[in-house]
């Protein structure tokens, strides 16, 4: 078995793609390492529905070869079915099992699953340990500082679950109450990292927006790597900024026509999985980030948003001709 530490060293700087329900699929994934994203996650997957074997869960483990390494993330709230999930996913040979105890939505949360374990820390050390004997892959955990501002208790949580076997914690710099408002806590996740006894990979997450955030938050917290979520979506080039950055390059702005490739490319990647339609309409939700900043592009962008198929896509960001176009 790899351990996560020896797949995290092959890279200067770990950079994850966090994983996000409705945007994480295979072909934004394929997207974001192409373009520099180091270690890739699937959307989160229901451990009742795999213990189902309902289909669109398992196609959600579904990966390329090109992108390892790679991850399945499971959610549930019963060890029975946690255990089956992870032995599903381990099935499909990913590189590591990670399981969801972050998740703030109320419908993932009312079922005592995502961050509503953060209620009850010996159930979710339970349940983690259960999931690591269960499965001979490496598992990890992503998670939040605790329920509420006044119940943080992250620095206790990483160090359990690191005793019961988890070789990494991806920790987001907010409680469940603040869902995704106000400003991550950073200084948290560094105390995670500074702890003495913590011997595991900490990987920061939270508000992380631009390379040189990244970079500054590394230096600052101490953190093993970052990982990148709502600020790579319609953006994914933020990877390959990160890495520039890194060893001191000039951060690489993608041209118009560098966007253009990047979405039909997209589009294309997508129509073969869900088919076209399905395709052009999850891509509605991307296009403000892929053209953000490109100067009078809302009539396209408006057009975009009405397009029915691929061609007419790729008719509507071929129309674009302003004066400054870069």
């Amino acid at each position: 078995m790899t351990q996560i530490s020896q797949i995290l060293s092959a890279f200067p700087f770990p950079v994850y793609l966090a994983p996000m329900e409705g945007v994480t699929d295979r072909a934004f994934r394929l997207q974001c390492k192409r373009q520099g994203a180091d270690v890739l996650i699937s959307e989160f997957i229901s451990s009742d529905a795999l213990s189902r074997e309902v289909d669109k869960s398992m196609r959600k483990m579904c990966f390329d070869e090109e992108e390892r390494p790679f991850g399945v993330q499971i959610f549930g709230h019963d060890e029975h079915s946690l255990v089956t999930a992870a032995r599903y996913a381990e099935e499909r040979r990913p590189d590591f099992i990670d399981i969801n105890w972050g998740c703030p939505v109320k419908k993932i949360v009312s079922k005592g699953a995502g961050a509503a374990i953060l209620q009850d820390i010996p159930k979710m050390v339970r349940l983690t340990a259960a999931v690591v004997k269960a499965v001979a892959l490496p598992v990890t955990v992503k998670t939040r500082l605790g329920w509420e501002s006044a119940d943080k208790p992250i620095v206790e949580v990483a160090e359990r679950l690191q005793d019961v076997g988890i070789q990494a914690i991806a920790i987001h710099g907010r409680t469940r109450a603040q869902m995704y408002g106000g400003e991550a806590d950073w200084s948290l996740i560094g105390a995670v990292k500074a702890n003495p006894r913590m011997r595991i990979p900490v990987i920061g997450n939270g508000d992380i927006n631009s390379a040189e955030k990244a970079i500054a938050y590394r230096e600052r917290y101490g953190v093993d790597a970052v990982m990148i979520g709502r600020a790579a979506i319609g953006n994914p080039w933020i990877f390959a900024q990160v890495k520039a950055r890194l060893v001191g390059q000039e951060e690489h702005v993608p041209s118009y026509q560098e966007r253009v490739d990047m979405v039909l490319q997209q589009l294309r990647t997508t129509a073969e999985e869900k088919g076209e339609r399905r395709a052009v309409l999850e891509m509605r939700s991307q296009y403000a980030g892929y053209f953000k900043a490109i100067p009078h592009f809302k009539n396209v962008r408006m057009q975009l948003m009405a397009a029915t198929s691929i061609e007419e896509c790729a008719q509507w960001l071929k129309s674009y001709q302003p004066l400054d176009r870069p």
